[in-house]
Order: structure tokens, then sequence, then C-alpha cells
């Protein structure tokens, strides 16, 4: 367990922003913490839709109880996160 800074812009932001995350968290636990610091303030809210994340520029999201430390990322790379 160590902790991780990426940057992460979530769809609708206008702000890309410093996300510290823990290498041990899920990709739906870097989701919560994405939302917390987006979702009702720079993004609407979407009650029932699901919040993904993929490294930036990917076509495909990691799979949603994937690691930190299993997704290969490096400290500051950009992480997306979308409603599905």
């Amino acid at each position: 367990m160590a902790l991780l800074p990426l940057a992460s812009h979530f769809d609708g932001d206008f702000v890309i922003k410093l996300l510290p995350v823990d290498t041990a968290h899920t990709m739906d636990e870097v989701a919560a913490a994405a939302a917390a610091n987006a979702v009702g303030i720079h993004v609407a809210e979407q009650p029932g839709r699901t919040i993904r994340v993929r490294k930036q520029g990917a076509s495909q999201p990691y799979p949603r109880e994937m690691t930190v430390a299993d997704s290969g990322l490096e400290p500051t790379e950009c992480i997306e996160l979308y409603f599905e």
C-alpha cells in the first residue's frame, strides 16, 4: 500500500485534478474518490449510472475490481472518468 498521485479528468469537467490514491485501491474506489471532487460540483449527478476509469486515450476502461498497483499506472499519469 502506497500513495500514488494521478491526474484525473472527469468527462464534462473543465479541470484536470490531482487525485491521491492508494495502490491497493480498486478502480471503483478510484472512481468514488474522483467523483467526490467533481460530481455535483462541475459534473452533473447521474444516479444509477456506474463511473468507469480508463487510462487517458484508451478505448476500454480498466476492470472495476483491478487495483491501481495492477494497472501499471505511474505517478501523475492521467486517467479519464466517465459515466457508463
